[in-house]
């Protein structure tokens, strides 16, 4: 008889008094020490139910399959098939619990902002109650000096003029404002035209040898996502928005979350910094853009809530003046605002092809700060005079809405993506010069940055694609191409580092991804 674990003839054979199996005595003592019970039925077993047999001396007689060499490389083979299912279910082990130490991990996380949270609404009614307490005034005086109630007897906004149509009455970009922009357009192009490529920039033949540094997952997991992303280079600071509703600071050489912003009720789809003031903006499909005030804690408070669009904001883009910003909606409108008030000083809209409304879904201001392009639901690119408001050029062959504007730092490029890929424009000639294809002909092409310096090209599709900016008749050469690791098919966001040190990815799995050379003052992996 054979062995009910081994399968083999026993040397020292033993029988269990409950269910009469047969067992190897050094076995079944090993499996009782570390389970507790029979290896076949389950039952609870102890040393005491063991009774050993008499039996004379056993020959074991040699196995069929070591008679012959190919039944020992029969016998290795299934060895090795074992070997490799125990690793695998070793694997599969170490994957759950890997998910449920993210699972505790995120509840915490989850906890900790709840409590933020709520001292923070503490701290704002204590303020709020103070306030109020140090303002109050006589119900008499109050009736004999308004002068702002309506018919119905209800008080109109104060910080609100209304116009006949009930619609908001804005000032208008005041010539005051345009001297000011007018004087930073020449700075900055004297200082372009003197401006030489950073010596610390990245050479191509570093970019040729990035890999994958380090996946951060930053936003939650019910409903992953990043959709928009920006890096304040000082810093070193890169900020995503999420399909979750809330914006995320990522502090990248500590690999640290700094902060994370929650107060939108739908996706977060462009955010951006301010690079004087610890400003910080964030646009959102719940049709608002809100603007934070960081303080030195490293928290950031709501500083403005601005509700001037009817649709979904697409883009924000900050003036190189560090004073005044841009937001561009679906509702066929970008607003034009005064950074330190949120006060929206003009809001443009234009008709579309043939009268039809064209929802705006991506805006960048020119590097010089007097134009502004943005990109239509309907395929277009419309380049704006900042000064008048007018819409000086427009671009069309694209297919699908334009999801993302780049200018060059030279100011001669412009960079446009759609569904069809990305569109390079000469704006001293108002032409397309060059034109790259996605890789994949289902996917859109969803995000197109140029460097700081003017030197490379990063897009973001089915793969992400990096190419060296040369002129309107030389190649622009792709010099390398990132697979899509984050197994969504498509890279939402790409922006580069400083000095193009690194490239910053985001896509559907709400894993920011981190691409540059190994060792390069980079964190680990999360």
């Amino acid at each position: 008889m054979n062995c009910s674990i081994s399968g083999e003839v026993p040397e020292e054979p033993v029988v269990s008094k409950n269910s009469g199996l047969l067992f190897e005595k050094r076995l079944i003592e090993r499996h009782i020490l570390d389970y507790g019970k029979c290896p076949v039925t389950g039952e609870p077993l102890t040393m005491d139910d063991i009774v050993p047999i008499k039996t004379g001396k056993i020959v074991k007689p040699r196995p069929l399959t070591a008679a012959s060499i190919p039944g020992m490389l029969g016998m290795f083979q299934n060895e090795w098939d074992g070997l490799m299912l125990s690793n695998f279910a070793l694997e599969q082990q170490l994957h759950t619990a890997r998910q449920e130490l993210s699972h505790a991990l995120y509840q915490h996380d989850a906890a900790c902002r709840v409590i933020a949270r709520l001292k923070k609404e503490r701290d704002e009614a204590r303020s709020l109650l103070a306030q109020s307490e140090r303002q109050i005034m006589p119900a008499e005086s109050t009736a004999v000096t308004s002068n702002a109630a309506l018919s119905n007897g209800k008080r109109a906004p104060e910080d609100e003029d209304l116009g006949p149509a009930g619609k908001k009455l804005h000032t208008g970009i005041t010539p005051a404002i345009i001297a000011e922009l007018t004087d930073c357009n020449a700075a900055l192009s004297q200082q372009r035209k003197k401006r030489q490529v950073p010596p610390a920039l990245a050479p191509i033949d570093a970019l040729e040898r990035y890999t994958q540094l380090a996946s951060h997952p930053l936003h939650k997991t019910s409903k992953p996502g990043i959709v928009s992303l920006d890096i304040h280079y000082s810093k070193d600071v890169i900020a995503t928005g999420g399909v979750d509703t809330n914006a995320v600071l990522f502090d990248r050489p500590s690999g640290q979350i700094v902060t994370t912003l929650s107060g939108h009720s739908k996706k977060v789809t462009s955010v951006k910094f301010v690079t004087e003031g610890d400003l910080f903006l964030t646009g959102s499909a719940d049709k608002t853009v809100r603007v934070w005030q960081g303080s030195e804690d490293g928290n950031y408070d709501c500083k403005h809530t601005l509700k001037d669009h009817t649709a979904e904001v697409q883009a924000v883009t900050v003036h190189a003046t560090n004073k005044y910003f841009v937001t561009a909606s679906l509702d066929n409108t970008w607003c034009f605002y005064d950074l330190s008030s949120g006060i929206c000083l003009t809001q443009v809209s234009d008709a579309g092809t043939d009268g039809r409304p064209e929802g705006y879904t991506s805006a960048a201001f020119h590097p010089d700060g007097l134009i502004l392009g943005t990109g239509t639901s309907e395929a277009l690119v419309k380049i704006w005079d900042v000064k008048s408001q007018a819409n000086v050029a427009k671009f069309d062959g694209h297919v699908g809405a334009v999801t993302a504007i780049s200018f060059s730092e030279n100011g001669y490029y412009l960079a446009t993506a759609a569904h069809d890929g990305v569109k390079l424009w000469d704006l001293r000639k108002l032409k397309n010069f060059r034109s790259f294809e996605s890789s994949d002909s289902e996917t859109p092409t969803n995000s197109v940055d140029f460097d700081h310096s003017g030197s490379y090209l990063a897009v973001a599709s089915a793969d992400i694609r990096v190419y060296q900016v040369a002129s309107v008749k030389a190649d622009w050469n792709c010099i390398k191409t990132f697979p899509d690791l984050s197994g969504t098919g498509k890279a939402t966001c790409v922006k580069f580092g400083p000095d193009a040190k690194y490239i910053a990815v985001g896509s559907m799995d709400r894993n920011l991804r981190v691409f540059g050379l190994p060792g390069n003052d980079a964190p680990s992996e999360s």
